[in-house]
């Protein structure tokens, strides 16, 4: 059984940077990483891949040939990718024995809510080669200061975990920069519960341009909290400790922390990793560390 982390996440939310990071935390506790770059856009890499995509096809053959967009190119990339399956299974086969696997996946949005293909590629990896896989989906933290935009990053996580139908774990990725944009209304474990949406309401109304969309607003909080699916961790990619709290959190999804690779594996990750639930504790130490208590509206906190 081999283990791994499907990485997604709209442009700019960090993903390669993620990977690269990654890829230099796990070896050092003791797991053997491979990164598998299947976004065809992404021609700077940070890391050394172990497959790469554009070894199958290039984004830009693909818009110069068909006279397509980026985002129709890249839709046609994962077509091609899911009709060539076999190519991409005969490059992972010699990492199953003993690599923990990253997938670098494209930033389009529509590829993990609305088209089929690149969910149909992992679902034939799944079954085909035994993987067991979580999406790691990260949002750009900044967001949260901004309701609007918190509520339709929350908007599309939801439909990417009920698309994807695999373990899911939501990450504010680059949680440092969370204030580089305004202050936040409420206390950060507002944001990362996501639950009693109501109170965004309020904020929402300062924006003329938001209030005329109140009704429409309030139909899609309550839509997110009926479904009661949503939550986020926090990560800093540079600090060691968030980025060892998050793989805690990713092995007990797909089961790494009961089984591993071997069984040298799961011993490196019990010593490595402190495996503590996420609660509001360390959410508070989160922001205790990355949010000044002056900025914070205490006023307002729900």
């Amino acid at each position: 059984m081999v283990f791994g982390q499907v990485v997604i996440g709209p442009p700019g939310s960090g993903k390669t940077t993620y990977c690269n990071g990654m890829s230099q935390f796990l070896p050092q506790i003791g797991r053997k990483v491979a990164i598998i770059n299947l976004d065809p856009a992404n021609d700077a890499l940070p890391y050394d891949c172990a497959v790469n995509i554009e070894d199958l096809i290039k984004l830009n053959d693909v818009m110069n040939e068909h006279s397509l967009g980026p985002n129709g190119g890249l839709v046609y990339c994962m077509d091609y990718l899911e009709k060539n399956i076999d190519w991409l299974e005969s490059k992972l086969k010699p990492l199953l024995k003993d690599h923990y696997l990253l997938f670098d996946f494209p930033g389009q949005v529509e590829l993990f809510f609305l088209h089929s293909s690149a969910k149909a590629v992992i679902m034939k990896l799944i079954k085909k080669l035994n993987l067991r896989l979580t999406a790691v989906h990260l949002v750009d933290a900044h967001l949260c200061s901004d309701p609007g935009k918190y509520i339709s990053a929350l908007l599309l996580s939801l439909s990417t975990m009920l698309h994807m139908e695999l373990p899911h774990v939501n990450v504010f990725s680059k949680i440092d920069l969370i204030e580089s944009y305004g202050k936040l209304a409420f206390n950060l474990d507002f944001y990362t519960d996501a639950q009693d949406l109501s109170y965004l309401q309020h904020c929402l109304d300062q924006d003329p341009r938001a209030a005329k969309y109140r009704k429409l607003t309030k139909e899609l909080c309550e839509v997110i909290e009926d479904f009661s699916l949503v939550n986020f961790t926090t990560l800093d990619i540079q600090d060691k400790e968030s980025v060892g709290n998050l793989v805690s959190l990713i092995d007990k999804t797909n089961g790494y922390i009961f089984a591993g690779i071997d069984g040298s594996a799961v011993e490196y990750s019990k010593i490595a990793v402190r495996q503590v639930d996420w609660d509001y504790y360390r959410v508070a130490a989160v922001q205790e560390k990355y949010i000044k208590d002056d900025e914070v509206d205490n006023d307002s906190n729900a």
